[in-house]
């Protein structure tokens, strides 16, 4: 089988795993090929992610290495199998990879949660308000890029518009909801919809007004996106250019804390639409 050129995140996820599995187990590559009847280079090639790895002998190698958590072991191996070929698949070769990538992550999450302090997150953009912020990129977009972008970004919307809505969560700073990406007419209509959307039933949105007390913030935007097993979470940092994928526990647990925090300091759902509500009214 010819080595994959390029791996998506996706695929290197798992290799990261299963590259964690033999380390806690405390052995060598040349000793794990030696349990699977393989060469050291095949055992390094799927830990870099250049080569699958089949559910049988994924199981294997999860026994090998005293891997006693079945859910855990279910989820790499759903990882490992899994041929999707998804919408994103038409802009490989015409975007960066990352943007692939992201698209991915959200399509295979079990949850998803976007903190945003000067942007409206991704998957709540208007065609407008998107196609403002790509405008502005330094250097410049090509046109036809530019479009090819902004397309992607509202497919993206997929995971709420979708036959089976992924939970989503989204804190807003007030400084997102007022700096006018755009005009005056694309800001109202970015609020508008994201008060209609607001109102779903699997979507959240918490808003963190300027004049609330004792908040200090972190003021760094990241997603995190809901693995089958909290262990295979990933925090993504999303941008108008690119996408970096934070998966170590220490990351995870450090932004986990700060969702909480967040959570715990911004309005409540129904608090948050009269803000926007009211603040729609003032742009």
């Amino acid at each position: 089988m010819a080595l994959r050129r390029e791996p998506t995140a996706r695929q290197l996820r798992l290799a990261v795993e299963l590259r964690r599995l033999r380390d806690a187990a405390g052995l060598a590559t040349r000793e794990a090929a030696a349990l699977l009847g393989v060469s050291s280079a095949q055992i390094s090639q799927i830990e870099m992610g250049l080569a699958g790895v089949s559910e049988k002998r994924l199981r294997r190698l999860a026994g090998h290495y005293s891997c006693t958590d079945q859910a855990l072991i279910d989820a790499l191996v759903a990882m490992a199998t899994d041929r999707t070929r998804g919408w994103w698949e038409e802009y490989r070769g015409l975007l960066p990879t990352p943007f692939l990538d992201l698209a991915e992550l959200e399509h295979h999450a079990r949850f998803v949660r976007d903190v945003q302090f000067l942007y409206i997150p991704g998957p709540l953009q208007t065609e407008h308000y998107a196609r403002s912020i790509y405008s502005d990129n330094i250097p410049e977009l090509p046109d036809d890029e530019l479009e090819l972008r902004v397309r992607h970004r509202m497919q993206r919307k997929v995971i709420l518009d979708g036959d089976e809505p992924t939970p989503y969560e989204a804190i807003i700073h007030e400084a997102a909801l007022r700096i006018r990406v755009g005009d005056r007419a694309t800001l109202r209509a970015q609020l508008a919809d994201l008060l209609e959307r607001s109102e779903a039933e699997h979507t959240t949105v918490r808003v963190i007004p300027f004049d609330l007390e004792g908040f200090g913030g972190s003021w760094t935007p990241v997603m995190l996106a809901g693995g089958a097993v909290p262990r295979l979470d990933t925090a993504v940092r999303d941008a108008p250019h690119t996408a970096a994928f934070l998966d170590s526990e220490a990351q995870l647990s450090v932004l986990r804390t700060l969702l909480r925090k967040l959570k715990t300091a911004s309005l409540d759902p129904t608090r948050s639409r009269d803000f926007i509500h009211r603040l729609c009214k003032e742009v």
